[in-house]
């Protein structure tokens, strides 16, 4: 047998090629259809509040965040208004560094006075795009 003939590929040869291109082209499949259905579609922030807990006369609202957009929010800010009797009696802010699609992160504000006896508002105020 010379060096210029080259043996025929064997079975397993075959096999594994054929698994090997399988993966290769499900990972692009995967990729391109993520790129093409979450391209530009902008941050979806939503915040709700759980229940408030008193704790040595402070009153903690914990709060969820998240975001079901298609990209990354950066600096999320989120804000809490405590309205008593029709006025501004406390204020929060939240600074949440980044959240990606999908990602969740969860906070409390504290606040000196019961939030159930007036209106608690939350909301998120502002993000910046990476």
């Amino acid at each position: 047998m010379t060096k210029t003939e080259q043996q025929p590929r064997s079975i397993a040869e075959w096999v594994t090629f054929s698994v090997a291109s399988l993966i290769l082209a499900i990972i692009v499949s995967l990729v391109g259809y993520t790129w093409l259905n979450e391209k530009n579609q902008p941050p979806i922030l939503s915040v709700t509040k759980e229940a408030i807990r008193e704790i040595g006369g402070q009153f903690y609202v914990p709060f969820e965040v998240v975001n079901t957009g298609g990209d990354t929010a950066e600096s999320v800010q989120i804000m809490a208004e405590l309205l008593i009797n029709g006025k501004v009696t406390e204020t929060g802010e939240q600074q949440i560094d980044f959240l990606s699609n999908g990602e969740r992160e969860e906070g409390a504000f504290v606040f000196s006075q019961n939030p159930r006896q007036g209106q608690l508002n939350l909301r998120v105020g502002s993000y910046k795009l990476p």
